[in-house]
């Protein structure tokens, strides 16, 4: 029985002449677990929310949206908020009490519940969920990883039928991404709750899926199997889509387009064991002449070249008491280059990133600017075309009305005319793909959009150093192509990046060196190729497929060139 049922359904903003959805037709059958994928601003999170009736946007909507066979727009309230689950991108956006057992119970005290029946549900969920460790906590104490799995326990307390969400990890690191994507297939199998996700993250959901639906300029352009849906992308529908496939899936359709895709490690090593032979014998000689990769941002780094960034036995601790977070860092970034800093959360990266920029200061230690100590250098000097941070959190950075304001407060101490600030303003605004939103509240932007725009107002400020604490995190793969560019002509013109991140495939294709964080100290660095070669765990998917035949193969593009692909 289908649970949720578009037909031909248009939609358009008041004040917009062209429709953010055009002509979408689908359904959804119960039990069911499907992805919504597409290019930022395709259509998705608008549609997401026409499936809820207090969340429908306001505009000019044509066509019909049923749940269960009734209109959406016609559901009874209890019916709606009950029945259909919503869990929106940022994790602080949905929480509305202090404790973590008040949030639990806040959806079913609105329904009006007896409090015996409350108490059996929310001990049934916590459980559920492995939430009894910290179910008497303060919100504020949660991880954004927590807040997020709070966010969706307190919507399946109440038992929903439909559970939709729009883009749930993007703020989250890679391993609670994981974690909070595996609780979902877990309630889809166990519990039979109907899922619609729009997500990048395509990587690990694919495999999970039972279709994938994929809109392109406000139009669904496939609805399919996720095998077939990939195969529809490699050969060239949405390609743009491409990017964002996983990298088994890539290599595949460069080196047999015509055959059945992988979708994960597994099977990809399975499909290359039956491309290759097993691992170790003798394979085409062909097979092991390296190609160049395209669409790389490689820099040629010179090792004698002086560092712009040093650290040197730098310790610090946020307490007397409590344990050291740094314990003696050595870090050196030379001018032009990109520099990652890898590692699971806690162990220290934004920490360094906190001392480079004297937000904490150290203990023990020295910490260099292009050779000058760090405590020497006044605010000016530090500052004002030197050093910039993009902080985790974008919206820190925020403190205007609109997105051209925010733009425009970037060159408030520039002291330029207003043409001059106009003309950088739109510059940054396309580069940053922006330039439709100028007159947007930036609160009112997607995670991905507001992580563009902090990036770009700190680029207004032109600095020479730019301190980037996880500046991927809720791009999708097209804008982070775009972003690589940005940062390769960056770094060309003398720009120096010094990047913390969770996104290894990013820092595989792109970083001139890659750094491992650990036990608050940096443990291993080295080119790309040199730090993620032969590792099991902290190394790229292509690796992890084809690592046992080609060792330094650490992008799809190289296991393709490899196995006599094609990379158009």
């Amino acid at each position: 029985m289908e649970i949720i049922s578009c037909s031909h359904v248009n939609f358009a903003y008041p004040g917009c002449e062209e429709d953010v959805l055009k002509d979408v037709s689908f359904s959804i059958r119960r039990s069911e677990f499907v992805v919504l994928c597409g290019k930022s601003g395709c259509g998705k999170s608008t549609l997401l929310r026409h499936l809820k009736k207090n969340l429908m946007p306001y505009g000019k909507l044509e066509g019909h949206i049923l749940y269960c066979g009734e209109e959406v727009e016609n559901l009874d309230d209890r019916v709606s908020t009950s029945q259909i689950g919503f869990v929106q991108q940022n994790p602080d956006n949905q929480i509305v009490t202090d404790k973590v057992w008040h949030e639990l119970a806040f959806g079913l005290e609105s329904l009006g519940l007896e409090s015996r029946i409350m108490k059996q549900r929310v001990a049934e969920m916590a459980s559920f969920f492995g939430i009894q460790t910290w179910f008497r906590k303060n919100v504020s104490e949660l991880s954004g990883g927590q807040k997020q799995l709070l966010n969706l326990a307190s919507i399946m307390v109440m038992q929903p039928k439909l559970l939709i969400l729009d883009e749930p990890t993007s703020q989250l690191d890679p391993i609670a991404a994981s974690d909070f994507l595996a609780t979902l297939k877990k309630i889809n199998t166990e519990l039979g709750t109907t899922i619609l996700i729009s997500e990048h993250r395509l990587e690990e959901l694919l495999p999970m899926a039972d279709r994938v639906l994929v809109m392109e300029h406000g139009q669904l352009a496939i609805d399919d199997g996720p095998r077939e849906a990939a195969a529809l992308v490699a050969s060239g529908v949405c390609r743009e889509m491409f990017y964002g496939l996983p990298a088994v899936v890539k290599i595949a359709s460069a080196v047999k387009p015509e055959g059945r895709f992988p979708l994960t490690v597994r099977e990809g090593r399975l499909w290359l064991e039956e491309c290759l032979g097993q691992p170790g014998h003798e394979t085409p000689e062909k097979n092991k002449r390296p190609r160049l990769r395209p669409h790389t941002v490689k820099s040629a780094q010179s090792t004698s070249m002086p560092s712009v960034v040093s650290m040197h036995d730098v310790w610090f601790r946020y307490g007397k008491t409590s344990l050291d977070t740094l314990r003696g860092v050595e870090l050196a970034v030379r001018e032009g280059e990109l520099f990652a800093i890898l590692g699971g959360n806690g162990v220290g990266k934004t920490t360094t990133l906190k001392a480079l920029t004297r937000l904490v200061k150290p203990y023990r230690g020295t910490i260099e600017i292009r050779g000058k100590r760090l405590e020497k250098l006044s605010d000016m000097e530090l500052f004002h075309h030197g050093l910039a941070m993009l902080p985790q959190n974008p919206q820190a950075l925020f403190t205007e009305i609109t997105v051209r304001e925010e733009l425009l407060e970037a060159l408030s101490d520039e002291k330029l005319p207003e043409d001059e600030q106009a003309a950088r303003v739109a510059e940054i605004s396309r580069e940053m793909e922006l330039d439709s939103l100028l007159e947007t509240h930036p609160y009112d932007l997607s995670g991905g959009e507001q992580q563009r725009l902090a990036l770009g107002k700190i680029l207004l400020r032109q600095p020479a150093i730019l301190l980037l604490d996880e500046p991927t995190k809720g791009l999708d793969p097209f804008f982070k192509r775009t972003l690589a560019d940005i940062f390769k002509r960056l770094c060309q013109s003398g720009m120096t990046i010094l990047m913390v991140t969770h996104d290894i495939e990013f820092c595989a294709e792109y970083a001139d060196r890659c750094a491992l964080f650990f036990d608050g100290e940096i443990v291993s660095c080295g080119t790309p190729k040199e730090f993620f070669s032969g590792n099991s765990f902290y190394t790229t998917t292509a690796n992890r497929v084809a690592g046992q035949w080609f060792p330094d193969a650490i992008t799809w593009e190289e296991v393709a060139a490899r196995c006599g692909g094609d990379i158009k």
